[in-house]
């Protein structure tokens, strides 16, 4: 949701792109710290009105004593006339709005209750009401075309015909005093979370005249076992209603004792009134199918697919499907991105969404009829959006900016800024100015990269590197904000900053990324050379004589790989939740599917593959000193990973440092904890490469 909407606001792109109006503002600012980035406000998930008039959207500010982010509903008139307004407070977190068919009321998830249930707020005046009051928390819902229905999910045993069911188990088992639990079968654990039996399910209830919920919902997937939406990360845009409120589709990964190894994500249509199962209308395509948009005439259904069975990070390609006949069509087969957000115009002949794109994350919109691809906007990464009956609101972030809200035309075309949360404090920051650059990589292909000057960057100054390595390893370091990985953390501590899109990354075609599964070490690596040889040669202001080496993931494991093959480049090291030994790996992580795609094989089939790049092999040669960070709750890349490098890197004498959160999961997400984390990590670099 870039476009040239960067023109209008003072925090756009990249390098040359800057503006000479931001240079100026910042010109005489101070540094940019951990504490600014933690108490910025995070704009996300707009949703404009049916009039096309308003939009609502969720605001994140962070409650840093006690340690935690806080979400509200706000408003705005899209007139340009008035400031945005906040519509909900009180105790508790409030998010997800979603406008009633009429336009009077927004919908909301709200934990002021005391759990998570959804809300409603009569725009006209009043306090909410409260719209469910059931026992069990609302993961996430949707609210039919018609406004008199309400699709939701829950964590419910499967087996349990109530609600009431559910928590009465929950309710006994809290209360057992022993403590062990016997797994029959994986998941046992997912990303941050032990299994305890439940699953997320689909319901639909009634609202009765007052706008209330029936108290116990209609099960539409039970039978299933699944969760809709799926884990970790699923949300509403995996399940919805036609608009005739007749038929609903969802999608559910429905695997039995295979969950573990299987990305076969299918399409399931059910009635909304429960009168059948659920069908299975991707049965064909042992790969991923997800997030069902129904045409407005209800006859077909699009979607986003994959080709590949076992693959997570293959082509997510629009895909559109006959309910009547089956037969399905992708909708540009050319168009070599992988598609993430999208939405349907209301006469169902555009989708508007969002991609991976040359280290950008545009709007585009594709033609329905031809699968014609047009870009609607620029540099930066939209972070969402949300169709009106003129225009379309998004949020757009870049490497000098958190996220802002923004409106352009359904075709394109000038941009307005709506938002300028944390004006104020940006004003008063300098930040470092980004610019992208390009090099002849593996196989002489063309690789990108940005470098980041320091805040405080004179002219003829040369100045120490953080060379920062992303995670994925299918993902992208591009220009966006971040939250964990912000470059502008570095520049504010007075380095150059320095990150690749090596092959295996996303936005520059499906065979660039596909290139990275099996050789983990070899052109990435080859890459990462190749890209820091080619800044320094073109950004003289780097010293190359001081830089550091980080990363996190699959980042992590770089670092662990640069230190047995790449040993007298970087005076230091950073591994966040790095893979140390890959066959440990194999057995330990959740998610299978991953790693024996990565490895080519499982790894008691095909061991020479997960041997052939595994830095455990290697600490024999590691000299370099490493500070290793590492979570109890990571159950992607366990514990024992960061504690079994610390080891070895003790165990030889090098100097070493070991950083452990009880609390995170794979990030580090309380703002307490982001601020010691940088601490820790800027203590570390400040006494290998100075500032």
């Amino acid at each position: 949701m870039k476009s040239t909407l960067l023109a209008a606001a003072l925090l756009i792109a990249a390098g040359p792109a800057l503006s000479a109006e931001m240079k100026t503002d910042h010109a005489a600012g101070k540094a940019f710290t951990v504490q600014d980035l933690v108490m910025m406000e995070r704009v996300s998930d707009p949703r404009v009105s049916p009039d096309g008039t308003r939009v609502a959207y969720t605001l994140r500010q962070t409650d840093l004593p006690n340690n935690k982010g806080v979400t509200s509903v706000w408003l705005l008139a899209l007139d340009g006339k008035s400031a945005p307004r906040k519509l909900t407070g009180g105790s508790g977190n409030s998010d997800n709005p979603r406008w009633s068919p009429d336009g009077q009321s927004l919908y909301f998830l709200s934990t002021r209750s005391g759990a998570s249930q959804v809300w409603r707020l009569d725009l006209g005046g009043g306090e909410a009401q409260q719209v469910t009051q059931l026992p069990l928390d609302v993961g996430s819902y949707a609210l039919a075309p018609d406004g008199k229905r309400l699709l939701l999910t829950m964590e419910v045993f499967t087996d349990c015909k109530t609600l009431a069911c559910s928590k009465q188990r929950l309710d006994e088992r809290a209360a057992i005093k022993s403590t062990g639990t016997l797994y029959t079968r994986l998941f046992m654990r997912h990303w941050d979370t032990w299994s305890n039996g439940t699953r997320s399910q689909l319901f639909i209830a009634d609202l009765d005249e007052n706008g209330v919920a029936a108290s116990e919902p209609l099960s539409l997937s039970q039978g299933l076992d699944g969760d809709v939406p799926s884990k970790p990360f699923g949300d509403d845009s995996e399940y919805a209603i036609s608009r005739d409120g007749s038929t609903v589709i969802f999608t559910a990964r429905v695997a039995g004792n295979s969950e573990a190894w299987s990305t076969n994500l299918d399409l399931w249509r059910v009635p909304a009134d429960g009168s059948a199962k659920p069908e299975n209308l991707t049965a064909d395509n042992l790969a991923t199918d997800t997030t069902p948009v129904f045409t407005p005439d209800g006859k077909a259904v699009i979607y986003k697919a994959m080709k590949r069975a076992g693959f997570e990070a293959d082509r997510l390609a629009l895909t559109i499907k006959d309910l009547a006949t089956g037969a399905t069509r992708e909708l540009s087969p050319a168009w070599d991105r992988s598609v993430d957000a999208f939405a349907l115009s209301a006469d169902g002949k555009t989708v508007y969404f969002t991609a991976d794109d040359l280290g950008q994350k545009p709007l585009f919109s594709m033609d329905v009829a031809t699968g014609t691809v047009d870009k609607l906007s620029g540099k930066g990464t939209v972070a969402g959006f949300s169709l009106g009956r003129n225009g379309i609101v998004y949020a757009m972030d870049s490497l000098t900016s958190p996220d802002q809200l923004y409106s352009v035309g359904l075709a394109g075309g000038a941009t307005t800024q709506l938002t300028h949360h944390n004006a104020k404090r940006l004003a008063q920051l300098q930040l470092g100015e980004p610019e992208q650059f390009h090099f002849a990589g593996w196989n002489n292909e063309t690789v990108y990269g940005y470098v980041v000057k320091p805040w405080n960057y004179k002219k003829g100054h040369k100045y120490p590197v953080a060379f920062i390595i992303h995670g994925g390893p299918q993902g992208s370091m591009s220009n966006d904000w971040h939250y964990r990985w912000n470059p502008q953390t570095y520049a504010g501590q007075g380095y150059a900053v320095v990150f690749i899109d090596f092959h295996g990354s996303t936005g520059y075609g499906q065979a660039f990324t596909d290139s990275i599964s099996g050789d983990w070490g070899g052109k990435p690596l080859e890459d990462l050379q190749k890209g820091w040889k080619a800044a320094l040669e073109k950004y003289d202001f780097l010293d190359g004589s001081k830089a550091a080496a980080l990363g996190a993931s699959y980042g992590g494991y770089m670092i662990n790989w640069i230190a047995g093959n790449w040993q007298d480049t970087f005076k230091c090291l950073v591994n966040h939740d790095g893979v140390f030994d890959n066959r440990m790996m194999s057995y330990s992580t959740e998610e299978l599917w991953f790693d024996e795609w990565e490895n080519k094989g499982i790894a008691y089939e095909k061991p020479e593959n997960v041997e052939k790049y595994n830095p455990v092999n290697h600490v024999a040669d590691w000299k370099t000193p490493m500070l290793v960070i590492h979570s109890a709750m990571d159950f992607r890349i366990p514990l024992e990973q960061g504690i079994a490098a610390f080891t070895a890197l003790q165990r030889r004498g090098i100097p070493s440092e070991f950083l452990t959160f009880p609390d995170e999961n794979h990030w580090v997400l309380k703002p307490q904890n982001s601020i010691q984390w940088h601490e820790t990590v800027n203590a570390w670099l400040k006494r290998w490469i100075g500032s």
